[in-house]
């Protein structure tokens, strides 16, 4: 069983900071171990399902991996949610400010603002476009004569002090994510049920946002779970 996951920095986040793709405590090791198999993983910083899409479909590297894919994960549109007082395209951009001095000096500013303009703004993307880039995913994916089964992901929830623990726009992305799903006839975990209590009790990373090892375990798991259930026969379950 060889996964491919589409993810975003909770795939690659443990309890004090950012890991190799291949730490074994990682939700998508944890999930492959469980089935007796492997995980690739493709996953940036803040990503979104445009930032998969993208991956998807710009990366050499995913290109060689899906012909040697089981099952497909997409583990994106939990960043989708978060509130942005600023569009994509200006918060990503302060990275390619210069001088560096001027760089350091407008991202302090953002950091001040951000926490206390999150809980009036929108979605990092709106949940028609995590919508329609998932969409798109498994539509070129099929495109390319590729038949392996896929599952994803209910957006996951937060307690992060720097979105000022504002979170208003998840229930629309939630919404979206189960509309393209059941449209698809993709399988979802349902990461809130699976991760809330992990994350909101405060035993997770301080960020209050990713987890810790116990919540790896919980969805490395439950996504083996859900794997098994769609992608093995009963000769081989």
């Amino acid at each position: 069983m060889r996964l491919l996951v589409l993810g975003d920095s909770l795939s690659f986040f443990g309890p004090s900071g950012p890991l190799p793709a291949d730490h074994p405590q990682l939700w998508h090791n944890i999930c492959a171990e469980a089935l007796g198999g492997s995980a690739e993983l493709a996953a940036g910083f803040g990503w979104t399902a445009r930032d998969a899409w993208w991956a998807l479909t710009g990366d050499p590297r995913i290109w060689s991996l899906l012909p040697r894919t089981d099952v497909l994960v997409f583990a994106v549109g939990s960043m989708d949610t978060l509130p942005s007082p600023l569009p994509t395209y200006l918060r990503e951009g302060l990275r390619y400010v210069r001088p560096d001095w001027l760089r350091r000096w407008v991202r302090a500013r953002y950091q001040f603002v951000q926490p206390r303009l999150a809980p009036y703004t929108r979605a990092s993307l709106p949940p028609a476009l995590t919508a329609r880039y998932l969409r798109d995913m498994l539509q070129s994916v099929r495109n390319l004569q590729y038949t392996m089964p896929a599952v994803g992901i209910v957006p996951s929830v937060h307690r992060a002090a720097t979105y000022a623990y504002a979170h208003q726009g998840h229930a629309a992305a939630v919404a979206a994510v189960r509309g393209w799903a059941a449209g698809a006839d993709v399988p979802l975990l349902n990461l809130p049920a699976v991760i809330g209590e992990h994350v909101r009790s405060g035993a997770g990373n301080p960020d209050g946002m990713h987890w810790g090892w116990e919540g790896h375990e919980l969805v490395g798991k439950a996504m083996a779970a859900l794997i098994s259930s769609v992608a093995l026969s009963p000769s081989e379950e």
